[in-house]
């Protein structure tokens, strides 16, 4: 079947031209897909130092899914070795930039488990700890860093996160990611601590004693530095009393004077008086 462009009514010219785009675009496809297999062999036999570097560049430019990419080559490539592990590392660093939390986690729960004395094991558990910290953590809060918002979450990461917080700071108490891992534990046990006030102001609202008692005592036992404590007490306070538990509510009262004397609840035993719709709607769990 003979081609359009070898027709006898298109003149001489215009049939030069097209053969000649033709013949080009023919070359160009062959060149673009020559580059393709070049450039997919190239990593395929790029040296694990080279590899790295070109994946290290990607993560120090932000390009997390060129860097993801070329660290999960390494690492399939190079099962063993100091470029392994550290593209483990990199490669987990590169998923939490780029909010793939459950990738990241697995990623660093592989590493960790594999060899829990390495000499970077400190940052993992610092990674880790990072990953849940920021997955529980919606945009809004992240800018405004509301700790009420934040209560109002499911606390399962959090309580991960402080875990993983406290076992860096316990086993490697001068690592260098000790302090930041600190710090981020107070912020957190006061999240933790006022999840566990907003679920007994819930039971108190709700006329559920019992469980007001319960979550304010909890409050009590474990987060005794938390600002939220004072409330607690006060909570405990007024449970016992609609409990009829009056020297066990007097005990308390004194306990709540003697360390919060400016508690709102000292001069309106009503307090808390209010409480957010939203609090009376929802139904609250313990995450442990």
């Amino acid at each position: 079947m003979r081609s359009i462009i070898d027709s006898p009514k298109l003149p001489t010219t215009t049939r030069f031209c097209l053969r000649t785009l033709a013949l080009l675009g023919l070359a160009l496809a062959m060149s673009a897909c020559s580059l393709f297999h070049h450039k997919r062999d190239n990593i395929d036999t790029m040296p694990v130092d080279v590899l790295y570097k070109k994946a290290h560049v990607s993560l120090e430019n932000a390009d997390y899914s060129a860097a993801i990419k070329d660290y999960q080559r390494l690492i399939a490539r190079f099962p063993a070795g100091d470029y392994n592990e550290q593209a483990q590392l990199e490669l987990t660093y590169a998923q939490y930039k780029d909010a793939q939390w459950e990738d990241a986690y697995s990623t660093i729960n592989r590493f960790i488990k594999a060899d829990s004395s390495n000499k970077h094991i400190d940052y993992a558990y610092y990674l880790r700890g990072l990953i849940n910290f920021d997955r529980t953590t919606g945009f809004m809060d992240k800018v405004s860093r509301d700790k009420q918002a934040q209560s109002r979450r499911d606390q399962g990461y959090n309580l991960q996160s402080f875990d993983d917080f406290a076992e860096l700071s316990r086993r490697f108490p001068n690592s260098a990611y000790a302090a930041d891992a600190r710090q981020r534990m107070i912020y957190l046990r006061n999240v933790l601590a006022q999840y566990e006030v907003n679920v007994a102001e819930f039971y108190l609202f709700n006329r559920v004693y019992v469980g007001a008692a319960d979550r304010a005592q909890y409050v009590i036992e474990h987060y005794q530095q938390a600002p939220q404590t004072g409330d607690a007490l006060a909570i405990l306070t007024r449970s016992y009393l609609a409990l009829k538990e009056d020297k066990l509510a007097d005990q308390t009262r004194q306990v709540l004077v003697l360390n919060y004397p400016d508690h709102p609840y000292l001069k309106d035993p009503t307090w808390p008086h209010e409480v957010a719709k939203w609090r009376k709607m929802v139904p609250f769990m313990r995450h442990h």
